[in-house]
């Protein structure tokens, strides 16, 4: 038996982890996976540990609000794993959480996997020698990321991203939109305030109000958002309610992908849905903020000039990002506006996310279960 400790820390990385161990599955007879993840995973047959929502929070200050609960968690989890030595672990994005997790088992003898790299290209390059006393192999999504690892020496593999590999190149509208009853004539914009219910408390009323403005100059356009869970979505309509109560916006839980598919533009947080959306083709506005003392060390810190991976993956301002002082209603409006009126900016837009997902379909799920167990293979010969 093959046993198997894991943590994904949210939405995302719960997806990557049940496509890593669904091709994991597939090479063993007997596989054990313990640990912390959310819905997909729990349907591969982990064992969970802590309830997965527990992990998702993101900012500095507001890790530090949470860091008793945190430290409580993750203090259990070592001593779960050292008296339970899984043959790996994987900590799946949240690199707060998971590297130093990792580093205590591996000072214990247990082999460890980072899958997601920490954004040590963008902010923090530090951060590489704290990873490579934590994980035997990092396991990076995006081209771009080995340079920094190769040059301090710590191991990892470029795997590609599994939403490359989901995704079909053509999105199938009509039938998206036959399913969440949107109106053939209408302009579609999709609003998506992220799966944090701290990036919902202060994106969503930006967006919302956004659309309100830009309805007011083009009366076809017709909304659409998707939330996470029941809890996002309540959260979203009591802003809605209370900052744009005559907007007609059609509002659905669980199918994102469904929303971004149907849509013609997407007003989104910053984070993994631009990716999605990109892959998906769809012209967008990237609007994120943070809280005061987070901003201002990550822009202390800060490496690139770009938030949305769209632009980091270009390397230049392919999408407008509104971010901080700009997240505003009227700055997203107007530069939603733009889009609505410029099909030649689009249709560049749409033919430069086209290069840019053929970089990543690598069979990412198969890529990553195939460095694990070469790791695997590696400890028996150890």
């Amino acid at each position: 038996m093959v046993r198997i400790g894991i943590v994904a820390g949210e939405a995302s990385g719960d997806m990557l982890g049940a496509g890593l161990i669904n091709e994991l599955e597939k090479k063993t007879e007997a596989l054990l996976v313990e640990g912390i993840g959310g819905q997909k995973l729990v349907a591969t047959g982990m064992k969970v540990l802590f309830p997965m929502e527990r992990l998702s929070v993101m900012g500095i200050t507001e890790v530090a609000g949470r860091y008793f609960e945190l430290k409580n968690i993750r203090d259990n989890l070592l001593q779960y794993f050292i008296n339970n030595p899984p043959d790996v672990f994987i900590g799946i994005d949240a690199p707060d959480f998971n590297l130093w997790l990792e580093k205590e088992l591996h000072k214990a003898g247990i082999k460890t996997v980072h899958y997601v790299s920490p954004s040590v290209w963008a902010w923090r390059e530090y951060r590489v020698k704290k990873i490579r006393m934590a994980a035997d192999l990092v396991l990076c999504l995006f081209p771009f990321e080995a340079a920094i690892y190769n040059k301090y020496g710590v191991p990892n593999r470029y795997v590609g991203h599994p939403l490359a590999d989901s995704i079909t190149t053509t999105p199938d509208i009509p039938t998206a939109r036959l399913g969440l009853n949107i109106p053939r004539e209408k302009i579609v914009v999709a609003l998506l305030p992220g799966s944090r219910l701290s990036e919902i408390k202060r994106i969503a009323s930006p967006l919302l109000k956004a659309a309100v403005l830009s309805q007011t100059t083009n009366p076809n356009l017709y909304f659409i958002s998707g939330l996470i869970d029941e809890k996002s979505l309540n959260y979203f309509i009591e802003i809605k309610n209370k900052v744009a109560p005559d907007l007609e916006i059609n509002i659905s839980v669980g199918n994102t992908h469904q929303i971004m598919e149907a849509a013609d533009y997407i007003m989104l947080a910053s984070g993994t849905a631009t990716l999605e959306a990109m892959l998906l083709k769809k012209p967008m506005v990237v609007a994120y903020k943070l809280s005061f003392l987070t901003h201002l060390i990550v822009k202390l810190l800060a490496k690139i000039p770009y938030a949305s991976l769209p632009n980091i993956l270009a390397g230049k301002m392919l999408v407008p990002e509104c971010l901080q002082s700009r997240c505003t209603p009227e700055i997203l409006s107007t530069e939603l506006n733009k889009l609505l009126g410029s099909d030649e900016q689009t249709d560049q837009m749409k033919m430069e996310f086209v290069g840019l997902s053929d970089k990543l379909k690598k069979n990412a799920d198969l890529q990553a279960a195939n460095a694990i167990f070469e790791l695997l293979e590696g400890n028996k010969d150890d």
